[in-house]
């Protein structure tokens, strides 16, 4: 990892968010990885996110595991919590710290490698209990840290650097997030940062697990012809199921957006092609209102296609899949389901802020707790 930070070199001109930080200032050391890597794109979308959100660091805990995507949290939100976990651990890391402090915002970046292989089951235990989290998949197919062998997520038939093909069924991180139970699935393209940057600013504001799974190519070993992670075939490939535009939940920042024409739309509604108005038909949007007040809306492109509906969003996934189709956009949300701390109804307080009194009430109570269960 780098631990090389970038010089803060400042234009006085530089937009403010409504903390009075700069772009700059969510910015963390100086990347590593290959120039042109799909993640280093990733890590850019994530900075502007949480810079237009107006989130403090200190708000933040960023996780990983190991890869070349779990390097990517050194690259982000220098001044905030951070925790690099051993390979395919970081979903029970994630789960232990959110359980300690609820009031936290989780963001776990990893990979296809790091999370369909050795960390299947932790990320689907993570999935299964709905813990409030941003999940990032960095999706290149390859385990780029060893030398380009194929991953779990490897599409059958496509081909190595060398020119193997690979023969084995792939394990696609959308359908098995679909099947265990997510409640916040989209699927993105490191290459496409208008599309990418509503959708993580939406799953930081969803209550719940979020998984972000984004195509990234490997440009060293998984970006050339007869690849199907490659930049040309993601392109060629991508089919756009929603239009996401994600509104937020408070007031006009001016410091990001003067609005000198007096306009009444708000600064922080970011549009993925064009701005949403009042001149579409009826009919053709959809808006979900979130735990936070905030709201994304998003435009019916395929026919009668619902992201609510969980049989049907796992249909026409299948269906694109079987043509080689690669959706992309916000897929599915449940903004029903209870996250872990409701489920499991915990204090409102979080542990680490209570009391050894509390947490420790004495044998008395817990002889009363115990006999509670005879």
């Amino acid at each position: 990892m780098s631990y090389i930070m970038k010089p803060k070199v400042l234009h006085p001109a530089m937009l403010r968010n409504k903390l009075g930080l700069t772009l700059r200032d969510y910015e963390g050391s100086m990347s590593t990885l290959c120039a042109g890597c799909g993640h280093d794109s990733i890590t850019a979308a994530i900075v502007q996110a949480f810079f237009e959100l107006s989130i403090p660091h200190h708000r933040v805990a960023k996780l990983s595991g190991i890869g070349c995507s779990s390097k990517t949290p050194t690259y982000f939100l220098g001044a905030s919590h951070g925790f690099n976990s051993a390979h395919g651990r970081m979903p029970a890391i994630a789960s232990g710290a959110a359980a300690a402090n609820r009031d936290l915002i989780y963001i776990g970046v990893s990979g296809d490698g790091d999370s369909l292989s050795i960390g299947l089951g932790q990320l689907a235990h993570a999935i299964r209990r709905n813990l409030n989290m941003l999940y990032v998949l960095e999706n290149n197919g390859v385990y780029g840290l060893t030398k380009g062998q194929f991953s779990a997520s490897a599409d059958v038939g496509t081909k190595s650097k060398k020119g193997e093909a690979n023969t084995q069924l792939p394990i696609d991180p959308v359908l098995l997030a679909l099947s265990v139970g997510a409640t916040f699935i989209a699927r993105g393209f490191s290459g496409d940062k208008k599309q990418l940057l509503p959708l993580l600013k939406a799953a930081i504001a969803h209550k719940g697990f979020a998984l972000i799974d984004i195509i990234s190519p490997c440009v060293t070993f998984n970006d050339h012809e007869g690849s199907t992670k490659s930049y040309l075939h993601t392109r060629k490939n991508n089919v756009e199921v929603l239009e996401a535009h994600y509104e937020g939940a408070d007031e006009r920042d001016e410091t990001l957006d003067p609005d000198p024409d007096g306009s009444d739309a708000p600064s922080d509604f970011v549009p993925l092609r064009g701005e949403i108005t009042a001149d579409y038909p009826e009919g053709t949007t959809l808006s979900v209102r979130m735990h936070d007040g905030s709201r994304v809306h998003f435009s019916k492109v395929p026919q009668d296609y619902d992201p609510r509906v969980r049989d049907k969003v796992f249909a026409y996934l299948t269906e694109k899949q079987d043509r080689g189709e690669i959706p992309t956009g916000l897929l599915y949300i449940n903004e029903q389901m209870p996250e872990m701390h409701d489920q499991a109804k915990t204090t409102k307080a979080p542990l680490s802020e209570l009391g050894y009194e509390k947490l420790c009430p004495g044998s008395e109570t817990l002889a009363q707790i115990m006999a509670g269960y005879r």
